[in-house]
């Protein structure tokens, strides 16, 4: 691999943006030895899954829908292309990408204003239902977006269960602001959990 690396990963810290601002989402990390107590240094951490950088498995908005037990790490390691919708509206629609070139297994991640945000803004950019169908339609193998989710919240999740119900892997979370549209490949690493809705990842590109 020599082309040029992108980590496109959140930093995971305290203060870190977070889904509407939810406190609750916040990581609290405890440093509960130290080198003046113990001569050493240990921390824990406690932190939703769904923050920073992470991947939605079925079982986060699907009933009994697979959980991270039946993910398969090729689902979202590979051929990429990154997409440059910086110009569009705000709701990304099947028209708009109409207008891109997707083939049949890629990963696609979607750049948008929102990564050119560090804070958290309600009419952040998003997945129309008809996006999510299309981009199923053309056998996608993943969509990532660089927002903490990838529809606001609509009413039944449609764009998470058009494409997890689809069995194709959400990757949110995601910092594009670096990286110029084009064909990458993608090294999206979660953590091993089991039995989860929920991965939180380190997500690295690499130019082609």
């Amino acid at each position: 691999m020599t082309g040029e690396y992108f980590d496109v990963s959140m930093e995971i810290r305290t203060d870190m943006t977070v889904y509407k601002n939810r406190r609750e989402n916040e990581p609290k990390i405890d440093t509960y030895n130290s080198h003046l107590t113990k001569g050493l240094q240990q921390s824990a951490i406690c932190m939703d899954l769904h923050t920073g950088t992470h991947i939605d498995m079925p079982l986060h908005v699907i009933e009994k829908g697979e959980s991270s037990s039946k993910f398969r790490i090729e689902q979202v390691c590979g051929d990429c292309r990154v997409l440059d919708l910086t110009e569009n509206d705000e709701k990304i629609t099947d028209a708009v990408l109409r207008e891109k070139t997707i083939r049949p297994g890629e990963i696609v991640l979607l750049k948008t204003k929102n990564s050119f945000c560090d804070t958290f803004v309600g009419d952040f950019a998003y997945l129309a239902d008809s996006g999510a169908s299309y981009l199923a339609g053309e056998g996608v193998r993943a969509v990532g977006i660089d927002a903490l989710g990838i529809e606001r919240g609509q009413e039944g999740h449609p764009t998470h269960r058009i494409l997890l119900g689809c069995g194709i892997p959400i990757i949110e979370g995601l910092r594009l602001a670096d990286v110029p549209e084009g064909k990458y490949e993608l090294w999206c690493l979660p953590l091993r959990i089991a039995g989860v809705e929920g991965l939180p990842a380190r997500a690295v590109l690499i130019s082609l």
